[in-house]
C-alpha cells in the first residue's frame, strides 16, 4: 500500500470513528467530593468528565458566557442556589424517564430544570453528657426558654440556616417564623460564628449544649484526627417540624442552555442516579442517596432513621427572601 492509500485509509477511519466528546461541569462543590463519581462514569463510558470549581459568581459567569459557555452541567448544593440558577434563565429542561424514575418528585423540579442527587438532614448535635434523652423534640421547641444559654449556631444569614427558616415559614407562616428566630437568638450561648463543625467544637468545650448542623459533618469530623474528639462528644438527633418531618436539603444538577455536549451530559446525569453512583456518594460523602433502595454507608446508618419532611423544596426556596428579611429584622447575628 502506498503512502497516498495509507493516508486515505487513516482519514476514512477517523471519520468513521469520531472522538468521544467530554462533559464539562461547573461545580460549587469541592471537586474532590465528586471526583470519584466522575472517575466511575469515565471508566464505564469512556467519556471524560471535567470539573471546574466555581466558588463564587456561578450565575454571573454563565450569563457572561452565554451560548459560548463550555459548561454542559452545573452541580451545586442548597435548593436556594438551584432556584437562583433557574431564575437566571441559564439552564434548560431535561426529559429522561431514567431520571424521573430514580428521583422522587419532591426532589426534582416539576418543569425538569433541576434534579436532586443527594440529601442531607439539618439536625441537632447534642452533648452526650448534658442533654437528656428526649429533651430535643421539634425545631419549633428550640425557641423554648428551656434552651436559654444552651444553643450555638453559625450565622443566621448562612444558606443552611436560611433554608431551615424558609421551611419553617412554609409550615408555620412568617409571623411564627419571626417569633422562632427571636426565641432562638435569645437562647444563644454566644454570638453566631464559625461553621457547623465549630459549633460541635463549642459543645465539646462546654460553651453550649446543642447546635444545628448538617449530618455529613459528623463523617468529616471523624476523618480528622483533631476533630474526632469533638465528634465523640455529641450525638445526632433528628428533630421534626410540629406538622412535618426532618428538614432536608439537597445537592443537585442541571443542564446549561449552552450544553455543547448535550448527549454526553445526559448520559452523565442518568449515571449520577444509578445504583453505582448513588452508592459512591453515600459511602464517600456521608450523604443520603435520592435513589430509593440505594444503601447508605455504615456510618450514616449508625446515626439512626428519620422521616424526611415532604414539603415542596421549590416552595421552601421561594421563602428565602422572607427568611433573610426576618434574620436581618431580629438582628440574629448581632
Amino acid at each position: 500500500m502506498n503512502i497516498r492509500k495509507i493516508l486515505l485509509a487513516t482519514t476514512c477511519a477517523s471519520i468513521a470513528a469520531p472522538a468521544i466528546a467530554d462533559v464539562n461541569i461547573y461545580t460549587t462543590r469541592q471537586p474532590e467530593l465528586i471526583q470519584p463519581v466522575m472517575d466511575a462514569f469515565t471508566a464505564e463510558t469512556g467519556i471524560a468528565a471535567n470539573l471546574a470549581f466555581v466558588e463564587d459568581g456561578l450565575v454571573e459567569r454563565l450569563k457572561a458566557e452565554g451560548a459560548r459557555s463550555p459548561a454542559d452541567l452545573v452541580m451545586t448544593v442548597d435548593i436556594a442556589n438551584l432556584k437562583q440558577i433557574v431564575d437566571a434563565g441559564v439552564i434548560q429542561p431535561v426529559e429522561s424517564e431514567t431520571i424521573d424514575a430514580a428521583i422522587p418528585a419532591q426532589l426534582r423540579s416539576a418543569d425538569n430544570l433541576w434534579f436532586g442527587l443527594t440529601t442531607r438532614a439539618r439536625i441537632v448535635y447534642a452533648s452526650k453528657d448534658r442533654v437528656a434523652e428526649g429533651e430535643v423534640t421539634t425545631y419549633e421547641d428550640l425557641a423554648s426558654d428551656k434552651w436559654e444559654g444552651r444553643i450555638c449556631t453559625r450565622s443566621g444569614l448562612h444558606n443552611y440556616n436560611l433554608a431551615l427558616l424558609s421551611a419553617l415559614i412554609t409550615h408555620d407562616g412568617e409571623e411564627a417564623a419571626k417569633d422562632w428566630a427571636t426565641g432562638v437568638k435569645a437562647n444563644l450561648a454566644r454570638k453566631p460564628e464559625g461553621n457547623d463543625r465549630a459549633q460541635v467544637r463549642a459543645i465539646w468545650a462546654g460553651e453550649c449544649d446543642i447546635s444545628l448542623g448538617n449530618t455529613y459533618y459528623m463523617g468529616l469530623m471523624l476523618q480528622d484526627e483533631e476533630q474526632t474528639e469533638w465528634a465523640n462528644a455529641v450525638q445526632i438527633i433528628f428533630p421534626n417540624f410540629e406538622n412535618g418531618g426532618t428538614h432536608v436539603n439537597i445537592s443537585g444538577v442541571a443542564m446549561t442552555n449552552a450544553a455543547p455536549n448535550k448527549e454526553e451530559a445526559l448520559q452523565l446525569m442518568e449515571f449520577l442516579v444509578s445504583p453505582e453512583a448513588q452508592g459512591i456518594y453515600a459511602e464517600l460523602n456521608n450523604e443520603y442517596p435520592v435513589l430509593e433502595g440505594a444503601p447508605v454507608s455504615d456510618l450514616v446508618a449508625s446515626w439512626g432513621e428519620f422521616t424526611p419532611d415532604s414539603i415542596d423544596l421549590t416552595e421552601v426556596a421561594g421563602h428565602r427572601p422572607a427568611a433573610l428579611r426576618i434574620m436581618e429584622e431580629v438582628d440574629y447575628d448581632g
